[in-house]
Order: structure tokens, then sequence, then C-alpha cells
């Protein structure tokens, strides 16, 4: 007896799976960016938390997301791709538990910073692992729906975050997606491809180095917005920052394998291009945790239309991303970046109206504005970054690019919160959209790529080991 055919239906769903594995765990990741940021009010209420507190919950995910993602690219060098994903991933999965179950505010920033950590890990190998498993109009294809995934997940988080805070309770943003952490971790490891490894130095030192930079500034903000500027431990926050940073520039020069090499700040391009990632992603995004306090304690409104009104936002940047996207390519990248930073510029300072009363609606323009700005820059970015580097630095300097965009938004949260603290809202949109301006202007001053930008698609496909991933494309 013959064998039966192969069902070719079957078979090609089966080659789309390791996309779904990997469109799952990018989901995961980057709602939890945005998913407790309607839940503030609560997590204060239940665990005693002050402001900072309250800053940390949020700021320490993105700050190890940013402090990790340059040495986690370097990491998957080593170990293999699909073993440092799954890694994180398993990781992921405990950290979020332990969120749920935290008895203390302590605890719960310590969970979210190892939540960062693993994310860390994830994020720097899923658009590789894409590259590795799909070639041609597949790839196309499969770094198409990676955007769309990733650029609803910051939608989704916000709604998700509102309808559990309010119906049940905060802890069920973290219990909710153990089932989805364990199911994406069992189908990651049936159906994600086996890389191999890369004999590569770990640069363990400048890792560290840029870590403790990191946190020491991003601590000074923090602590200066609650304690005051002459605070002892504001103080040695910003002199422990200072201290690691002139390391970080020693060590890199130093190293046979620098995880980032300085040889690439000598581009004016380059440079231009860090400062629009690092000012238009906080501009944007920056304050949002405390535009969420405000909705709730002086505009009245609850936990689920909360997360509706700032839904606004993420809407405008996935449809402005969706329309626009392959038509930015055709025009000077420069242009499109500081376009993009200018619009959210101008959307900061719609958001200004809030001053008039505690009224949501007036939010509206400014939350689209800054959105649709957004998704001008962010289609445009990583490839752009590349383009201004040499190529043999392309895939370092994407996520260079990526990591000051992660850093800009750790320090832009700080930044804005402690503008909040002292001196209101509108003290936070002024300063959000002056971000944003000087994003634009450096941009523009900063002259034009040494070789011309590639569109991004094209950039993409010959770039499956680089580690420039994009957050909210």
């Amino acid at each position: 007896m013959n064998s039966p055919l192969p069902d070719r239906n079957s078979a090609d769903r089966g080659r789309w799976l390791p996309l779904v594995a990997t469109c799952l765990g990018t989901f995961l990741l980057l709602v939890y960016a945005t998913i407790v940021t309607v839940a503030l009010p609560r997590i204060a209420g239940d665990l005693h938390a002050d402001f900072g507190a309250l800053q940390w919950i949020v700021d320490v995910y993105t700050l190890a997301l940013a402090g990790l993602l340059l040495g986690m690219g370097s990491l998957g060098d080593t170990l293999g791709r699909k073993r440092l994903y799954l890694l994180g991933l398993a990781v992921f999965t405990l950290a979020t538990l332990a969120c749920g179950t935290a008895p203390s505010a302590p605890l719960l920033i310590a969970a979210r910073a190892a939540q960062g950590i693993a994310g860390a890990a994830m994020f720097a190998t899923l658009l590789p692992l894409i590259g590795l498993t799909y070639s041609g109009r597949d790839r196309a294809r499969a770094f198409a729906v990676w955007g769309a995934v990733a650029g609803a997940a910051a939608g989704v988080g916000n709604v998700a975050g509102g309808m559990l805070t309010q119906f049940l309770s905060w802890r069920w943003l973290f219990h909710g997606a153990v089932p989805l952490c364990l199911a994406t971790l069992l189908l990651s490891w049936k159906v994600l491809a086996a890389d191999a490894r890369t004999p590569a130095r770990v640069d363990w030192p400048g890792i560290a180095a840029f870590t403790v930079a990191a946190t020491g500034v991003t601590f000074g903000f923090v602590r200066g917005g609650e304690r005051g500027w002459g605070d002892p431990g504001t103080l040695v926050g910003f002199a422990v920052g200072a201290a690691a940073l002139l390391v970080l520039v020693l060590v890199e020069r130093a190293s046979a394998h620098p995880m980032l090499p300085l040889a690439l700040f000598r581009t004016p391009a380059f440079n231009g291009l860090l400062t629009a990632s690092g000012t238009y992603y906080p501009a944007a995004f920056g304050f949002l945790p405390v535009l969420s306090l405000w909705l709730q304690h002086h505009a009245g409104l609850g936990a689920f239309a909360t997360s509706l009104v700032l839904t606004a936002q993420p809407l405008a940047f996935f449809v402005t991303s969706a329309l626009a996207g392959s038509a930015l390519h055709r025009v000077p990248a420069r242009w499109a970046i500081a376009g993009g930073c200018l619009l959210v510029g101008i959307g900061d300072l719609t958001l200004l109206g809030a001053q008039t009363g505690p009224s949501w609606p007036v939010l509206l323009p400014g939350l689209v504005l800054t959105g649709a700005g957004a998704g001008l820059v962010s289609p445009v970015l990583p490839a752009t970054a590349m383009a201004a580097a040499p190529p043999a630095h392309s895939g370092v300097a994407a996520a260079a690019a990526n990591g000051a965009r992660q850093l800009g938004l750790a320090l832009g949260i700080a930044l804005l919160g402690t503008a909040y603290a002292a001196a209101g809202l509108s003290a936070v949109f002024l300063l959000a959209g002056a971000l944003a301006l000087l994003g634009a202007l450096l941009t523009v001053l900063l002259g034009r790529p040494r070789r011309p930008a590639e569109p991004l698609r094209t950039a993409i496909r010959h770039r499956a080991p680089a580690t420039g991933q994009d957050v909210r494309c």
C-alpha cells in the first residue's frame, strides 16, 4: 500500500510555527513594558508604595532592557541564540510569577528587574532567530507579522492592564500570563531551530560598566525627585554613574572585542541618531506613568477607562507605521526622523491643554500626535543607524540605537516623574516637548550618513545575526 501524500496545508502551517513562537515571546516582552502603567494607584495602595517606588516599578524593567541589550547580543553569539532565548523565557516566567506574589514594593521591584534582565535576553535573540528560520519572501512576511505584533502589544498592554486591575486585581497582570509563558516556552523549545555557537568573547567588563552607569544615573534622577537634589543618596547615584561611564570608555578602548566600538562615535550622523533615539522615545512615552496617575487621581477615571484613553497613542502609532512605513523609505531618513520628532514635540505641547481642567478628552489630540510622530521614527531608525556606521559595525550600531532608546525611556520616566512631583503636569509636557524638539534639531544639524540609508526591508534581509531590534515598530 502506498503511503499517503503529505498534507501541504499542514506542512505550510507547521512552517510558520517558529514565527508563532517568536511572536508570542515578543508579545509577552513588550506587554510588560506598559501593562503596569494603569495599575500604579492600586499597587501603591496594596503595597504602601510611595511615588519613588512606583517609578522604579515601571522604570527598572526598561532600565534592565537598555543596560543589557547589547551585552545579551554578544552572549547570544557565544551560547547560541535559541539557548539564550529559552533561558531568558524560562527566567521571565519565574520572574512574572514572582511579581504576582510579591508582598512588598521592594520585592516587586526586584522581580521586575529580573523580568527586564530576562527580557533583554529574549529581545536580543528574537529577530536573529526569525532571520535564521526564514529566507526570501517568507522572511519579509515574517518580519511584517512580527512588527504588527510588536506594535499591537503596547495597546493590548494598556487595555488588559486596566481591565484586570479594575475587575480582578493588579496581581492578575502577572498571574494571568504565567500559562501563556509556559506554553510559549514549550512551543519555542520544540519548533525553533538551534543555531551554531560562535567562539566570540563576551565583553563582561563593558556590560557591567554600562549597566552600573545607567543604573547610577537613573537612581540619581529618581532619588533627586523624591528626596532632593542635595540628598547624599542622589549625589552618590550620579557619582557612581559618572565613574562607571568613565570606566566604560577605558574598558572599551582597551578591549580587543568591545561591546560598543568607540570608533562609531566619530561619525556625526551616528551621534545624531543616538540623540534622536534617546530623546524622541522618552518624549513620546515617558509621561505615560504620571499621566495614568493624573487621570485616576484628578480626572476621576477608573483603571479601565484610563487604559482606554491611553490606548489612543499606540493605535495612532500602529496606524501611522502601517500606512506610512513604505513611503518613508523614499525620503531621506534624517528628514523622516526629524519630522517624527517634531510631531512628537508638537503633541507634547498640545497635551498642555490638560492644565485647563481635569478632563480627559482634551488629551486625545496630543496622544494621537505623539503616537503618530513615534510611528514615523520607529520603522526607519534601526536601518538608518546601520547605514550611519561602517559596514563592519552595522549590527551593533542598530542595537546601540535601540539601547539608547530604551535607556532614554528609563531616564525619561525618572526625569518626568521628578518634574511631576515638583511642578505638576504642565512641567512634564514642557520638558517632554523640549526633548523631542532637541532631537529633531540635532538630527538635521548632524547631517546625512556617510553612506545612503538602505530601505528597511533590505537592511533586515541582510542582517539576520544582528541584534538591532525595534521596540514598537
